[in-house]
């Protein structure tokens, strides 16, 4: 029975492993998601409208919470429908973007109807669950050499990248400023 376990966890392992990347990337786009619909609610309908979601009971901030999901399946089988009549990088960007589009919805939603969803005990207990097993996956995927390694280089890139200084009058200096003034006019918004 020994082996059969260790041959099961052997065959899961990758598997494992991809999917703690996944959720890397979810979070990822979580993020950014966030960021993007923070900025967007200063947009005085768009705050009406999270002004009214706030106000939601548990059963409608469930739903709401589910409704990103739910219409954007359609627009991801179309978009696989399209790759499998030749459309490969049409179908391919429509699913990418259906990803970070519902990713930011669904990252709003749930910031703005946590406090209600929380209230509903079996979504706690699922979230809490959900939450657990996530750091568990990335854990072990962060606790392997390939990742490491893809680490150390990340960081060894980041380093040369900001100590390498172009000389003053090269067109990598000039794009820096450009990048820099970009940077924080786009923060300063």
């Amino acid at each position: 029975m020994k082996l059969f376990h260790r041959f099961c966890r052997s065959l899961f392992a990758p598997l494992v492993y991809l999917a703690a990347l996944l959720l890397l990337l979810e979070d990822w786009l979580w993020d950014i998601g966030m960021r993007v619909l923070r900025r967007l609610s200063s947009w005085p309908p768009l705050h009406r409208l999270e002004a009214w979601i706030c106000t939601l009971g548990p059963r409608a901030a469930l739903t709401l919470f589910v409704l990103p999901a739910t219409l954007l399946f359609p627009v991801k089988l179309l978009a696989l429908w399209a790759m499998a009549h030749g459309h490969a990088l049409l179908g391919l960007l429509v699913i990418v973007l259906a990803k970070i589009g519902g990713a930011a919805a669904v990252a709003r939603i749930f910031l703005l109807t946590r406090p209600v969803l929380m209230t509903v005990v079996w979504f706690a207990r699922l979230l809490h669950w959900f939450l657990a097993l996530k750091e568990r996956w990335i854990a072990r995927l962060r606790a392997t050499a390939a990742w490491r390694r893809v680490d150390a280089l990340a960081k060894a890139w980041r380093h040369w990248r900001q100590h390498a200084a172009p000389a003053p009058g090269s067109w990598m200096a000039r794009f820096r400023r450009l990048l820099r003034r970009f940077r924080a006019r786009w923060r300063a918004r």
